[in-house]
């Protein structure tokens, strides 16, 4: 058995060391016996390699003049015939070229329409993905983010079923759309309750009457103030990290600090950390680095500083939901949906009970903070549930690959009949 000494094991360096380490003494032997030179150069062998060298000169231009050539048997000049008199440079590793992953980035930007919608402070842009004539969903993202944050998750397969049975609208909260000019300096922005009822505009402008709603974060919080208002116009929520009262002096503090930091200088690390917390949790690099850094980099990059820190302040400025288990609750059914390693935790918690048990579901999502990004698997199939639950006809992938073949099966039939 090996023994531990400090904390290793002392016995496999003598087992291994003969294996692993390179003995150059014998190679070199070897390489000596079809070069006539061993006996000169086994008295250098534990020599260092200055006088090698000296030696290995000498041996070349011994090799130089056909009239000092060293003598060669049969043995070795059969060896030396089964060697290869290609040059070394031509070795197969010359075709080997470094290749290097991809950037992970956002997808599925083109499958969107973008159409601006006008309201009365200002207009918003709304990006349609699917066929305008099924029922809607609507989704507002959260702090940081826009529309195409939805898209990874809308494009997994198992969404991509549920789309051929809904036309989804993704809304922009003023100025936070991709490529955003800067907004004016006078511009007041609208409050969580003004945003709110900017989505009214939305529903007219498309002709919407009822639409399921899908928020995350500050999303999740404005579409709540909406059904609460217009009840009648929202027929389920799934609410993901949604919080129900006004903000604390903690996150009061951070959040003006980062809003203070955007206006003057812009993505510092400072405000970068706390979007990675906010969103992601504690430690994401550990769990899905690839993931992580990419949002880094489009906070970095992609996100507008000014329009970013007028939404922060509206966002702070919230005002509690005002809503009780016992009356004035949301009326609508809620999927009230978290990560175990999300900051939101309590948040949602605090949410759900405030919310009518008949109608409200909590949802805890294991080993994840950022769950459409983390587990989409999940996530889906629980939406899918839930509309189910609601009372549409949504079909899985499988089924919906089922009913395909079983389709194209009894067409071949058909088309095998003989006509009569």
């Amino acid at each position: 058995m090996p023994r531990l000494n400090g904390g290793s094991y002392t016995s496999l360096d003598q087992v291994y060391k003969g294996t692993t380490l390179p003995n150059k003494n014998e190679d070199l032997k070897k390489i000596l016996r079809f070069g006539g030179a061993k006996k000169k150069l086994e008295p250098l062998l534990q020599k260092n390699t200055s006088d090698m060298k000296v030696v290995l000169t000498e041996e070349a231009e011994a090799i130089s003049k056909p009239d000092k050539m060293p003598t060669i048997n049969a043995e070795e000049a059969a060896l030396l015939g089964m060697l290869s008199v290609d040059s070394m440079d031509d070795i197969e590793l010359k075709n080997i070229q470094l290749q290097f992953p991809s950037a992970r980035r956002f997808s599925g930007v083109g499958s969107c329409s973008e159409v601006r919608v006008r309201t009365d402070r200002g207009d918003i842009v709304v990006a349609v993905q699917g066929d305008r004539a099924k029922p809607a969903i609507l989704t507002y993202h959260d702090l940081g983010l826009n529309y195409i944050c939805f898209q990874p998750f809308f494009n997994f397969v198992d969404m991509r079923a549920l789309l051929e049975n809904f036309c989804v609208y993704h809304v922009n909260a003023p100025g936070q759309e991709e490529g955003a000019p800067s907004l004016p300096e006078d511009y007041i922005y609208p409050t969580m309750d003004e945003l709110a009822n900017q989505l009214n505009y939305v529903l007219g402008h498309f002709g919407i009457k009822t639409f399921i709603g899908f928020g995350v974060g500050a999303g999740a919080n404005i579409l709540a103030r909406f059904a609460l208002a217009h009840p009648q116009k929202v027929d389920a929520l799934a609410l993901i990290n949604c919080t129900s009262n006004q903000a604390g002096w903690i996150e009061w503090a951070y959040q003006k600090l980062n809003s203070r930091s955007l206006r003057s200088r812009g993505m510092t690390q400072g405000v970068l950390d706390y979007l990675m917390w906010h969103h992601f949790g504690r430690y994401p690099d550990e769990r899905n680095h690839d993931l992580a850094q990419m949002y880094r980099t489009y906070f970095t990059r992609n996100v507008n500083p000014t329009n970013l820190s007028m939404f922060i302040d509206s966002y702070v400025r919230r005002s509690d939901l005002g809503i009780t288990r016992e009356s004035d609750s949301i009326k609508v059914p809620v999927l009230n949906i978290t990560g175990a390693l999300s900051p939101h935790v309590d948040d949602t918690v605090t949410f759900n009970g405030r919310l009518n048990p008949t109608k409200a579901t909590w949802m805890k999502i294991s080993d994840c903070g950022m769950v459409l990004e983390e587990q989409p698997g999940k996530i889906s199939e629980a939406f899918r549930l839930f509309l189910q639950g609601e009372g549409y006809a949504v079909l899985s992938l499988q089924k919906i690959i089922t009913r395909r073949s079983s389709n194209d099966s009894q067409s071949a039939m058909t088309n095998d009949v003989p006509d009569c």
